[in-house]
């Protein structure tokens, strides 16, 4: 739509005159762009947008950050371990059910929301007001979950310096921090049969890294320990140097840090297949077990592993995609990072079992007396493994910056979720992002100190089991339904299509609208059902202390009901505006509110 402005007052000098007299008439082009009979001119557009928005370097920067998220630590120490003990193979039959009718559509959703709105987890909730506490919700959980996940990034880096020596500090049982009760790495058979025993690795984590002897429970912590400090330090500085610029500075980084991990397990698969038992590990992690389908426990730990293994409901894929072009084709990066992280999951299963095969025949006790899970997989059963090799400092050195690089990238997403959901919601924060981020890292830091204490594993076990348990599969339940009921699966549809030119298939909108929804409930119920009190080994945390972990998990859930509450005082109109997307409000000025019909409910 093209407007001649012409004056006749050229003549004031209030008009351009070219050099012959004439009268330059200035043409005004205004771009008219039409979404579901609602007409947007590009200045009302460029007022919605702010300032442009910064984009990723590379297509491959946005690639490898979602695969460098998705890919942490929980794809080594937790899906091997849960492949062998649910039937092995068979486990693959209930992940891959998931995955397919949930996983993968969890994550398109996320990837399509925040590349199609460019905002953060918060923002993006312009499209049904009356949910936007459920983007707080996931920067709540994000940010919980930084203050505990940055501490494992700082044991990887302690261990890491550790291993700059011709004798592991692990391998005997003569340093300064053992016990009476420590039995040689070589005499595992016996400290494995006796109680009381513990290894020189077991050891080495609990007194000499953690000084666990030093505390007496979660109400005894003491002093921060000053190695661990400077390790976790070391770690912030990298977080905020990752960060501090956007993604065009942790576009760059996430070229190490997530290419890495498949470099150094390649390396460990190739050294571990060549021990003594590997074999034996292998297919003890493989073998089939199809009778184990018929036990529910066996599909509901398939179901959790699919939930927190794809890092959908963190707000991070959404942070991450809103910094897209507008036409990228999120269908296919849905596809191939979340198969890439399910990939990588039971490739890393190979390198562990070989590993653990060669120490069950070593010491000659079977595989389940050495399979483990968690932490004390990476840090007391691999680097005993490890010891035994020639070389064994230089397999260390290799193994802990596996760890490293697997840890950062997924820390740096989690605080990524954080900035860009709080500077995009208050925008006044865009000019001082650097600042906005030292202030979010070194808050983050001062808090995770309470974990670097004599009795920090004990806060770390607390933050662990119920930052991100529950309210995390509540807050990815909510964002289902605010879009596929609330906004419309319809729409959202539609929304992709204008991305990028093809409509996602009947499939794809079935599973948002009722499969996906439905098997969320389904996992919030067995949370709460299931739930069992956090425990360190033999210690059992007080009332207190499970009081204070409830209140952790029920601050971030109650964002939900409290911004509904919010929205529904601060509206005129109350509900009609609170569920209709804020471009559209005028439509419900003329008393038009679409979801006030019968058919927006029926539509897919």
């Amino acid at each position: 739509n093209c407007s001649p402005r012409c004056s006749v007052s050229a003549a004031n000098g209030s008009e351009p005159v070219d050099p012959n007299g004439r009268v330059v008439c200035q043409v005004e082009l205004i771009l008219v762009k039409e979404h579901n009979g609602v007409q947007f001119t590009a200045s009302t557009l460029a007022n919605q947008a702010g300032e442009e928005r910064e984009t990723w370097g590379k297509k491959i920067d946005f690639l490898l950050s979602v695969i460098g998220f998705a890919v942490d630590l929980a794809n080594v120490w937790r899906f091997p371990y849960l492949c062998y003990k649910n039937g092995g193979g068979a486990f693959l039959v209930p992940y891959m059910f998931f995955m397919v009718i949930a996983g993968m559509p969890l994550f398109y959703m996320e990837l399509a929301l925040g590349q199609y709105n460019r905002e953060g987890a918060a923002g993006v909730w312009k499209i049904c007001p009356i949910f936007k506490g459920v983007g707080f919700t996931v920067i709540l959980i994000s940010l919980y979950v930084g203050f505990y996940y940055n501490v494992i990034i700082a044991w990887a880096l302690f261990y890491l310096f550790s291993s700059f020596t011709g004798d592991l500090p692990w391998v005997h049982c003569n340093n300064t921090w053992n016990s009476p009760n420590c039995s040689d790495l070589w005499a595992f058979n016996t400290s494995l049969n006796d109680s009381h025993k513990s290894t020189p690795a077991a050891e080495y984590f609990e007194r000499g890294v953690l000084h666990l002897q030093d505390s007496e429970g979660i109400a005894d912590l003491g002093l921060p320990r000053w190695q661990l400090t400077s390790c976790l330090g070391v770690v912030i500085v990298v977080l905020y140097f990752s960060l501090w610029k956007g993604v065009k500075t942790s576009g760059k980084v996430v070229w190490i840090t997530a290419t890495m991990p498949y470099l150094v397990l390649t390396v460990l698969l190739l050294r571990g297949v060549t021990l003594p038992g590997a074999i034996d590990g292998i297919k003890a992690y493989l073998s089939v077990d199809f009778l184990r389908l018929c036990e529910a426990q066996v599909w509901i730990e398939a179901a959790t592993q699919i939930c927190f293994s794809l890092g959908v409901g963190f707000g991070v894929l959404i942070a991450f995609s809103s910094y897209n072009k507008f036409s990228n084709n999120c269908y296919r990066d849905a596809i191939i990072t979340s198969s890439i992280n399910s990939l990588t999951s039971f490739f890393s299963g190979f390198v562990i079992f070989s590993f653990l095969g060669y120490m069950s025949q070593k010491h000659n006790v079977p595989l389940d007396k050495v399979a483990t899970d968690g932490p004390g997989l990476v840090f007391i059963i691999y680097p005993e493994a490890i010891a035994t090799l020639p070389g064994s400092s230089v397999w260390a050195v290799i193994f802990f910056i596996m760890l490293l690089t697997l840890g950062i990238d997924s820390a740096m997403g989690g605080m990524e979720s954080v900035i860009t959901g709080l500077i995009d919601e208050f925008k006044f924060l865009h000019k001082h992002r650097e600042l906005f981020t030292l202030f979010i890292v070194v808050s983050t830091f001062l808090i995770s100190l309470f974990c670097v204490t004599n009795g920090g594993i004990y806060v770390f076990t607390l933050l662990d089991h119920f930052a991100a348990g529950t309210s995390i599969l509540f807050g990815v339940l909510i964002e289902a339904i605010g879009i596929a009921w609330f906004y419309g699966v319809d729409r959202f549809s539609d929304d992709i299509e204008e991305m990028i030119g093809q409509r996602p298939g009947l499939y794809w909108r079935l599973c948002w609208k009722f499969v996906s929804p439905c098997f969320l409930l389904f996992m919030v119920v067995v949370s709460f059902a299931t739930f069992n009190p956090p425990n360190y080994a033999t210690y059992t945390f007080p009332m207190w202390a499970n009081v204070i972990g409830w209140c952790l998990a029920i601050s971030s859930m109650s964002m939900v009901p409290l911004y509904a509450i919010y929205k529904m005082c601060t509206l005129p109109g109350k509900l009609a505006y609170a569920i209709t997307p804020e471009h559209e409000h005028h439509l419900v000025d003329n008393g038009e509110v679409r979801r006030f019909t019968l058919q927006h409910w029926l539509v897919i």
